[in-house]
């Protein structure tokens, strides 16, 4: 498996030679760097982990400076991928040409928050309706057994927190890679708001 930890820009559209309009989705990725290397002799299992984003050296405690070697700066954010396929050592930095014949990518955000919501939007409902009197126009409906046991039962589609999840979209093809601008260009949407922090990895279904 290989993956990287990117940047999320926003959305634009490109087309084809014929003219197609795709949707898609500009991804950046800035060089990360290989901040240690587990091993099954070690550790149990074998796993690289990448960091992006420097962070000052007076910012960090040691506990948290300590995972780090004397050749790598402290980073900001820290992911951990199973079963790496390339071979790499602590210090090396990945780019885009990770992807380099790939044209399937998984890409895991957290979702936009929207707060809490009702029924409606959360889940879909249809709702009552919605002439006048009806006194039955977004609310969910009943809930409790008229009987035996006398109480909601688990997993009741109710209102609540909504988004802010994390989320994985599976199979999106990489339309364009742009080695000048360090962007991928998938097409259709990723969670997440603009400039979060994505983990993009080689489709596994693919």
């Amino acid at each position: 498996m290989k993956g990287l930890i990117a940047k999320k820009v926003g959305m634009t559209q490109v087309f084809d030679e014929s003219g197609n309009l795709t949707p898609v989705t500009v991804i950046h990725v800035e060089p990360n760097v290989v901040v240690s290397a587990k091993t099954k002799e070690n550790n149990g299992y074998e796993a690289v982990v990448l960091g992006l984003d420097d962070v000052k050296a007076s910012k960090v405690n040691k506990a948290y400076a300590g995972q780090f070697s004397e050749n790598v700066t402290p980073k900001r954010i820290l992911k951990e991928f199973r079963d790496f396929d390339s071979e790499v050592k602590v210090g090396d930095q990945i780019g885009l040409e990770l992807f380099d014949g790939v044209r399937f990518l998984d890409v895991t955000a957290t979702s936009k928050g929207k707060g809490f919501q009702g029924v409606m939007k959360r889940w879909g409902f249809h709702g009552g309706r919605a002439s006048h009197g009806s006194k039955f126009h977004r609310e969910a409906g009943g809930t409790g057994m008229c009987t035996t046991p006398g109480h909601s039962f688990k997993n009741i589609k109710m209102p609540g927190r909504m988004g802010f999840e994390r989320v994985t979209v599976q199979n999106l093809k990489i339309v364009k890679v742009d080695p000048e601008l360090k962007v991928i260009l998938v097409r259709g949407a990723v969670p997440g708001v603009k400039n979060c922090t994505l983990i993009v990895k080689s489709a596994v279904k693919k």
